[in-house]
């Protein structure tokens, strides 16, 4: 059984999928967090097998007249969570891990301006601080600065991480007692934070640790 990301593949036949006359198939790439849309793109069938293939999103550019892998030269790559298709089997839906800006212009996403051409509104939720967070890390942890805590723990490797996700869950006891609420909100930030690095050492990301929320959730409900 093939998978992408954590989302089994079976039975996979791209001959079910519409493509149009030219052999495209649109697919928006959203968010797989926040589930905000980032951006439309093209695929055929050889892009969609490669991104089932690789779990990374490829594309087809029309510009070009070839195949392209999203972040090729940006570093901006998108890790797909799982496609879905629509009801007419002619668009493709990719629920992805974002890595930096989805849009060539360096926004996050291609959508940010309104029909007017004014700049969207869209300030940024709790989900957005996390992954641009996991951004920030990411980027130390592949462009080394020096002074760099972040760079510091990936120096001491995954039991200073882990003994600092130790000392931060006892100080997040000990806020807890206090009736200071300040110092609980800040011991938890501390805590996120060396828990997102731990993630990065890891291969993961927040957007690993709410596909399994949300399929808990489903559990429960069912």
């Amino acid at each position: 059984m093939t998978r992408v990301g954590n989302c089994p593949v079976s039975n996979f036949d791209a001959e079910s999928i519409a493509f149009g006359p030219s052999g495209l198939i649109p697919a928006i790439a959203q968010d797989a967090v926040t589930r905000e849309v980032l951006m439309l793109a093209w695929m055929n069938r050889e892009a969609l097998a490669r991104t089932v293939e690789t779990g990374r999103a490829h594309y087809f550019s029309r510009s070009r007249g070839r195949l392209w892998l999203k972040g090729e030269t940006s570093g901006h790559f998108q890790r797909v969570r799982e496609i879905r298709r629509d009801c007419d089997d002619d668009a493709l839906l990719l629920l992805i891990d974002q890595t930096g800006a989805a849009c060539h212009t360096g926004n996050r996403s291609c959508f940010y301006r309104r029909l007017d051409g004014l700049a969207a509104d869209s300030p940024p939720g709790s989900a957005d601080i996390l992954r641009e967070i996991q951004d920030v890390i990411e980027d130390r942890r592949k462009n080394p600065r020096e002074g760099s805590y972040t760079n510091y723990l990936f120096d001491k490797g995954i039991d200073k991480m882990l003994k600092k996700v130790g000392e931060e869950a006892a100080e997040i006891i000990i806020a807890a007692k206090n009736p200071d609420d300040g110092e609980l909100v800040g011991e938890v930030a501390d805590m996120m934070f060396h828990v997102s690095v731990v993630l990065s050492e890891r291969g993961l990301s927040w957007g690993d640790v709410a596909g399994e929320l949300t399929r808990r959730g489903r559990t429960r409900e069912g």
